[in-house]
């Protein structure tokens, strides 16, 4: 380990990106609204420029900068790019909702590459303050894009909802942070590490701190009892929103899990990991069942959401490495699986109609097979069902917790998975099984048709060849 004080170069992918909305804020106010292509361009164009500097960024092992408030290792490499790439779907399914909407507005992509700025703070902390100013900044600019539709009474609701919820989120997250540091004398998340270790902190304290801190990260990660705003905040929000929401700061939230509890409060593993399996039991029970009641998809889906969670969870109770590359393995799919899952949404969605129902996708195959193959895949895949990436990420949770003795941990997950099979398998009944209420044809861009198209066959790809994404996983925690 390398430790290079102020280096510009470790930040360079953060300076970038940030240049880049600089760039993007300013033209935009010369943009006519039949011209706003050209902020989309741009804002592609800051994603791909990030995505090539940060690509060499953290290969050469793990390497700390301004005064050991920042890191760059192989974990944050791989977070970063696949969160580049995940904002570069997110932009492209969401300009023709954007468009047909008259919301296509440059403030949509700043606040997106805004929120993608504080997820590459928060990546790479190494210190309670540098997680802390990511966090807010990636959280602020969410609460702005859920009320971006100012129309809209739900986006408003849920938006204040989000905002609420979430500042009483950070505050809690900030006060265990506040004890932490009270009783161990420092920010940097190794100098915690070894004051725990060693005992100097006194064990009350500390388990007080923690528990709030906890709090904090559940509430980020959507994970039951904090998990309110989430389903309301995936219903009211314009899809293209909701899009983004459930995809990019979810890696944030494993980073953010990852550098404060594995790292920072690592030697009261036993502690932390005890109140994580309440957390991820609650998580995998509520969201599976819940999810069975519900009718709108978006709202459907973020009870999934907290189902597959409660998944991620169980990979950072494993307390292994194995644990820790599972976790990570079903984090990247997951992002994958969701993003098309949405894309679907806006897929099928059009200028006055939102296909956020249910019976939206009521005899797709007979308006576009093979649209409606490639959400048979998705959902498939979010079951778990062989051969699909879906199965490799639960089977290597499973398998940590099996190999860690925690063998009735891995039969809840089976058990709850299975209820949770339903609520897909509906999703394939309407599209294949029902007669379709809008016979309209399914209409988008070329590039959106490629990239969901991609999109889908990416779960099957990474299933039937997981290998690749697997030693990407343990090449991050080596």
């Amino acid at each position: 380990m390398q430790n290079l004080g102020i280096s510009y170069d470790l930040v360079m992918a953060e300076i970038v990106l940030a240049a880049g909305i600089c760039i993007v804020l300013v033209v935009d106010l010369f943009v006519r609204d039949k011209a706003r292509d050209v902020t989309y361009a741009l804002a592609m164009a800051t994603v791909i420029a990030t995505a090539w500097v940060a690509a060499p960024i953290g290969m050469e092992g793990r390497v700390e900068g301004f005064s050991g408030s920042y890191v760059a290792d192989q974990l944050a490499r791989v977070l970063k790019l696949f969160s580049l790439l995940a904002t570069a779907v997110v932009f492209l399914y969401s300009r023709k909702y954007l468009r047909e909407r008259s919301l296509y507005l440059g403030e949509y992509y700043v606040l997106c590459l805004f929120a993608l700025l504080g997820v590459f703070v928060l990546i790479s902390a190494n210190s309670f303050l540098t997680a802390y100013l990511g966090l807010e900044l990636m959280s602020l600019s969410l609460y702005a894009l859920v009320a971006f539709d100012r129309d809209s009474p739900n986006a408003a609701e849920a938006a204040m909802k989000y905002f609420v919820l979430g500042a009483i989120a950070s505050g809690v997250l900030l006060f265990g942070m506040s004890i932490i540091y009270g009783v161990t004398g420092s920010l940097r998340l190794e100098a915690i590490s070894a004051s725990l270790a060693v005992g100097q902190a006194g064990y009350l304290s500390v388990m007080l701190g923690l528990a709030f801190m906890l709090v904090g990260i559940a509430f980020k990660l959507g994970a039951v009892p904090f998990h309110m705003w989430l389903p309301d905040v995936y219903e009211g929000a314009p899809t293209s929103v909701t899009l983004f929401v459930g995809t990019v700061p979810k890696l944030a939230g494993f980073a953010m899990a990852v550098r404060l509890l594995v790292e920072g409060l690592g030697p009261a593993s036993l502690d932390w990991r005890a109140m994580l399996v309440v957390l991820a039991v609650l998580s995998l029970a509520l969201g599976n069942i819940v999810a069975i009641a519900q009718t709108n998809i978006k709202r459907m889906l973020g009870y999934s959401t907290i189902a597959h969670v409660g998944f991620i969870l169980l990979g950072l109770i494993a307390g292994s490495v194995q644990g820790l590359q599972a976790a990570l393995f079903y984090s990247l799919v997951y992002v994958l699986m969701a993003a098309g899952a949405f894309g679907a949404i806006i897929l099928l969605s059009r200028k006055g109609y939102e296909a956020d129902q249910l019976t939206s996708f009521k005899g797709l195959n007979s308006r576009s097979p093979w649209f409606a193959f490639m959400l048979l895949l998705l959902m498939a895949s979010m079951i778990g069902i062989p051969p699909f990436a879906g199965f490799y990420a639960k089977w290597a949770i499973l398998a940590s917790l099996v190999e860690a003795g925690e063998t009735w941990l891995a039969i809840v997950a089976v058990l709850f998975s299975v209820i949770g099979a339903f609520y897909y398998l509906r999703v394939i009944r309407y599209m294949y099984f029902d007669t379709p209420d809008d016979t309209s044809p399914v209409e988008a861009d070329l590039d959106m048709r490629v990239v969901l198209s991609l999109n889908g066959l990416a779960v099957l790809a990474l299933g039937l060849f997981p290998n690749g994404l697997l030693a990407l996983c343990a090449a991050a925690f080596s």
